[in-house]
């Protein structure tokens, strides 16, 4: 190959000389032309001129490397003839020259960046991967080490084709078997480190080849083993392979199935520090058994005070005395803060936060030597607390971890109990510290979302997480976080509060205009419906906001977002949430985020539920009554309770529709329900009042939705049953087929029309005369998420939908009132057996009012006068169907 004269400019004349070696090396073979591109590859079958080639690559390699030339075009130059002799020599398999080939190799992929070989990966990868079980360990060792550098750095745009010689050369099941073959004394550690480093990094990257690995129980016994082991390189390849395999949902309750010993060697990993890396893949590994609610939970209940406590020593461990942060701490700060997201869900983790001394590990984050500014703040009027935070604010050097302290401070006050208060005076003071940074914080967001308008483009990281810990503050189901939250934040709003209203609700205005020039961003949009829903928190800027015609704006807004709605990840707001875990994980259940893409719309309700319930006798919410149509408000509440499956934006239309009279969540289903107790066909159950009055229900709906109404043991179980809290006596007496239930006095008949109005439909309408008497009726029912309605409750942030579904009526709670069995003609199953009865073939045992209700097709059957001797065709339609 000849060099250019362009490429050789600039380089000393060492570089020059040793590339003339490599060259002059290269010429006693010959290049021949080979694969679909017609690249040129090295070939000579002489060992001696081989070695020669080799030696002289790794002395090119150590000079480029020592002075800097990786880049230089030169070496790209050179880079297609060192890649084809190094892969001729490779799959030549000469055993004399493996040992020195696989050395460059590794050394190769070290030393030049990704972006120069990235065109010659696949080459690469072939011939590296037949050499993996090759039995001189050195060669297997630099192999792996290689491929683990060339995976590290591959590029999405070749990962389908790497993947695919991957495959082909079934490399996850070569390299399971070397880590069983893995015996400490007989190989050296390096070797499992290489091993399990390299599947770990197959796993993250392609999710398909997980369920081989995990559900091989020999081989999660062989983990078990070496973790014992106390060497770091050990003890970190074998934390990321739990990490990949924990990606996968079912893997990673693969690994919680009696492994306690793995979140042991987690929870030490993280408290180690020793080792920074062992400790950053603690910390990771937690992060992906953790990635969802559900596993989440699961590892709170094992070892959530551990983890927490771990967790916070991590934050501590990095709190700021003075100067920036050096960089090993810094990544072990973000590693640990990412991790406290879990405070977004619910669970026992948020008192143990509180107990390790969260809020203290938060503020030394968040502000430079913060125990001299502790000192600072005793015994000084807020005013003069909020001047002196205000300058430690401005004073910080870690700006890039705010956004993971608000957002941590949002969920912790988000889930904290009702009756959480700090006693510890030092507690106190800490507390109300982060609340009033918090609400600095606020202000400054607004005045960002500002300037944005103006064209004077800022810094805005942090600002959404910051505005949305304020709104988790005033709203906290906390009522001493609540009221300290809305006491701090009226004194912050204090000097410029009441002129930031109009620039607020003018943004609202400006976006449900049609104008798209004059349309602001998505930002400046969020920033203001959650800073109208603070303001609607605060009676004095509550009503300022409705004198402003906010409420006014933001019914307008609600209903273009409707005809026109713009989704939004939380994410395109809060780069801090992109996370390289959630990209690769499978086999998770797919569960609905609370707010999902449709924050603009979840705030603007907040806001106007926040307006409606503080002054819904406020003569500007009358003024609002009036000039808007009621029905129309009510109608499209009702269509985002019926047509929207995010539960944040169905909570507070819910919540909104409750100041109109109507409690529980609209849907599609409940008035078919419901006709079914208006038209009394199928009733089998009456519940008669004290006055002799009865109404009748269905059992199954009743067990489903409302079992407290029924007798302890259900009323066909046994003729005599232990009463309920409203049954005075029952018995089993029949008027037709229809078993009755006597109720006690403290019954109301109105109430009890209205609660099964809502045990039917989902929902139900009331007017204030009925409330005292349905909420006892409630409460004795248990019926919480009505209470919780019917009391006017603020919905709590991640607060689940209650279910309607009657499924659960296909198992042990709706058997005894089944009365219907389905049974398919044409389908036979193996070893079927069922539940509830010994019939031989696959059936269900079902009911005709959920049949009749749910299904027209079934009901016309019903009500077609369909007789059991026909059931065989109704059954040849099912089978069908």
């Amino acid at each position: 190959m000849r060099r250019s004269k362009q490429a050789v400019m600039g380089v000393s004349s060492r570089v020059s000389t040793l590339h003339q070696r490599l060259y002059d090396a290269l010429n006693l073979g010959h290049f021949v032309r080979w694969g679909d591109d017609k690249r040129q590859k090295w070939h000579c079958t002489d060992i001696e001129t081989q070695k020669l080639v080799l030696r002289a690559i790794d002395a090119f390699l150590d000079c480029v490397s020592s002075e800097s030339l990786s880049q230089h075009p030169l070496v790209k130059e050179s880079v297609d003839d060192i890649v084809g002799a190094l892969g001729s020599i490779l799959e030549l398999k000469s055993e004399s020259l493996l040992k020195m080939a696989s050395d460059v190799a590794a050394k190769m992929v070290k030393l030049l960046p990704s972006s120069v070989l990235q065109a010659h990966v696949p080459h690469l990868v072939h011939h590296l991967l037949s050499l993996l079980s090759n039995r001189q360990l050195h060669v297997s060792i630099s192999c792996a080490t290689a491929l683990n550098c060339i995976l590290y750095n591959l590029s999405t745009k070749r990962e389908k084709e790497v993947g695919e010689i991957l495959k082909e050369g079934n490399t996850v099941f070569v390299l399971v078997m070397n880590v069983k073959d893995f015996s400490v004394g007989d190989k050296p550690t390096a070797y499992f480190h290489e091993m399990a480093l390299l599947l770990s990094r197959i796993l993250w990257r392609w999710p398909p080849s997980r369920f081989c690995v995990w559900s091989d129980s020999k081989f999660l016994d062989v983990l078990e083993i070496h973790k014992l082991n106390p060497e770091s390189s050990l003890k970190a390849a074998l934390l990321q392979l739990y990490s990949s395999l924990a990606l996968c949902g079912n893997g990673a309750k693969k690994l919680l199935e009696n492994r306690k010993s793995l979140l042991n060697l987690m929870v030490e990993s993280m408290s180690s520090p020793d080792t920074h890396s062992v400790q950053m893949d603690g910390f990771r590994l937690a992060q992906c058994l953790m990635i969802n609610e559900g596993p989440c939970q699961e590892v709170v209940k094992m070892c959530g005070e551990h983890v927490v406590k771990a967790i916070v020593t991590g934050m501590n461990s990095s709190c700021l005395s003075s100067g920036k942060l050096p960089k090993d701490q810094m990544s072990l700060a973000v590693e640990a803060c990412r991790l406290a997201l879990i405070t977004r869900w619910v669970g026992n983790h948020h008192s143990y936060f509180w107990k390790a001394g969260v809020g203290r590990a938060l503020l030394g984050l968040l502000l430079t030597d913060f125990w001299r500014i502790h000192q600072s703040l005793h015994g000084v009027p807020l005013q003069e607390q909020l001047l002196i935070l205000q300058e430690a604010l401005n004073e910080s050097s870690l700006p890039s971890l705010r956004p993971y302290i608000w957002d941590i401070l949002g969920g912790l006050v988000a889930n904290s109990a009702e009756d959480f208060a700090p006693v510890v005076h030092e507690d106190i003071l800490e507390l109300k510290a982060l609340i009033a940074c918090a609400c600095l914080a606020f202000t400054e967001s607004i005045n960002m979302a500002r300037q944005i308008s103006q064209s004077k483009i800022t810094n805005t990281i942090g600002s959404e997480s910051a505005s949305r810990a304020v709104l988790m503050m005033v709203y906290s189901p906390c009522k001493y976080i609540a009221s300290q939250a809305r006491f701090i934040l009226s004194e912050v709003l204090n000097l410029d509060g009441k002129n930031y209203i109009e620039y607020l609700v003018n943004t609202l205005n400006a976006t449900s205009c049609r104008n798209k020039v004059l349309r602001p961003g998505n930002f400046q949009v969020v920033i203001s419906l959650i800073s109208l829903a603070c303001y609607a928190s605060l009676p004095r800027y509550g009503k300022m906001v409705i004198d402003h015609q906010g409420m006014q704006s933001l019914l307008i807004f609600v209903k273009c977002w409707l005809s026109n709605p713009v989704y939004i990840k939380r994410s395109n707001l809060a780069p801090h949430l992109h996370n390289s875990y959630s990209e690769r994980v499978c086999c998770h259940p797919c569960v609905e985020d609370w707010e999902g893409k449709d924050m603009q719309l979840l705030f603007s309700l907040w806001a106007l539920a926040g307006l409606v319930h503080k002054f819904a006798s406020h003569a500007g919410f009358l003024k609002v009554k009036l000039e808007f149509d009621e029905s129309q408000i009510v109608r499209e509440l009702e269509e985002i309770c019926i047509n929207h499956s995010t539960p944040g934006p169905r909570w507070y239309a819910a919540y909104i529709l409750s100041h109109f009279g109507i409690y529980g969540f609209p849907n599609k289903c409940g008035k078919r329900i419901w006709k079914a107790f208006l038209d009394n066909e199928l009733a089998d159950l009456e519940l008669i009042l004290s006055d002799q009055s009865s109404l009748c229900v269905n059992e199954v709906i009743l067990s489903v939705r409302c079992p407290n109404l029924l007798p302890v043991q259900g009323p066909k179980l046994k003729e005599k049953s232990s009463t309920g809290p409203f049954l005075e006596q029952q018995m089993e007496t029949h008027r037709g087929s229809k078993v009755e239930v006597r109720l006690s006095a403290h019954v109301d008949h109105q109430a009890l029309v209205k609660l099964l109005q809502y045990v039917y439909m989902g929902y139900l309408q009331a007017g204030e005369d009925v409330l005292k008497n349905l909420k006892i009726l409630a409460k004795h029912c248990d019926l919480q998420p009505l209470l919780h309605m019917l009391h006017r409750r603020n919905p709590r942030y991640g607060a689940p939908i209650p279910t309607f579904d009657l499924t659960s009526a296909l198992g042990p709670v709706g058997h005894c009132s089944s009365d219907v069995l389905l049974e398919p003609n044409t389908i036979q199953l193996l070893n079927w057996r069922c539940s509830f009865c010994s019939a031989p073939n696959p059936h269900f045992h079902v009911h005709k009012v959920i049949l009749f209700s749910s299904c027209d097709y079934l009901r016309a059957l019903f009500q077609s006068g369909m007789q059991e001797r026909y059931f065989d065709q109704f059954r040849n339609h099912q089978s069908t169907g």
